[in-house]
Formats: C-alpha cells, structure tokens, sequence
C-alpha cells in the first residue's frame, strides 16, 4: 500500500449557516453547523465504514465498499478546489480541503 493511498480525500463547504463535508474516496457527507463538527463527523463515519467493511456486518462486501467512489460532481468539485488553492484564487473561510489518514487496522478491531 503507497502512503498516499493512507489519506482519505475530503472537502467541505459553508451553504449558509451549515457546513458539508465529503469523502470522495467513499462517498460519505455530513453536515453539521461548524467546520469542526462536520470534519469530526465525518471522520468517525470514516472510521465506523471502515470497520464494517473489513470486521463487521458488511465484510463480506469489503472489496466492493472500499472500491466506492463518490459521484463524479463531488471530485470534480474536489479537484477544482485544489486546483483553485494551487494557484491561490482560492482565500476564503467558506471552502476548505483537508485529508483523513485511514487506519491500517480499524477501530475498535479485536484480534482473533
């Protein structure tokens, strides 16, 4: 597995008094009213997602869930903001890119 592949792309954004934030490497979202909230919301969908598709309920699945992509519109959305922050057009509080490191072993995994 290459480092990078450890790091979950995510953005979010500001729609009026709410925050959005989105995984394009799963295609999970979550809203909560800061930038704090939504980016901690969604990283503990992250982490549960994780745990289902390689431990839980859901593993025999796992090839599948961790091959799922978001809809083309959210990394297209996503790759033009970092286009946007790359050549510094972007300088705003309402758009905001960050990376989720993804666990080699998920969460709340008991070794059997």
């Amino acid at each position: 597995m290459k480092p990078r592949e450890l790091l979950l792309r995510c953005y979010a954004n500001k729609y009026g008094d709410q925050w959005q934030a989105f995984c394009i490497d799963f295609g999970l979202a979550a809203q909560g009213e800061s930038y704090e909230e939504v980016k901690a919301k969604l990283s503990d969908m992250i982490q549960e997602y994780l745990y289902d598709a390689l431990v839980g309920e859901d593993k025999e699945y796992a090839e599948q869930l961790l091959q799922r992509k978001a809809p083309f519109k959210q990394i297209a959305t996503y790759y033009c903001y970092v286009l946007l922050y790359r050549v510094g057009a972007f300088k705003n509080e309402f758009h905001k890119l960050f990376k989720i490191p993804q666990a080699l072993v998920p969460q709340n995994y008991i070794h059997e």
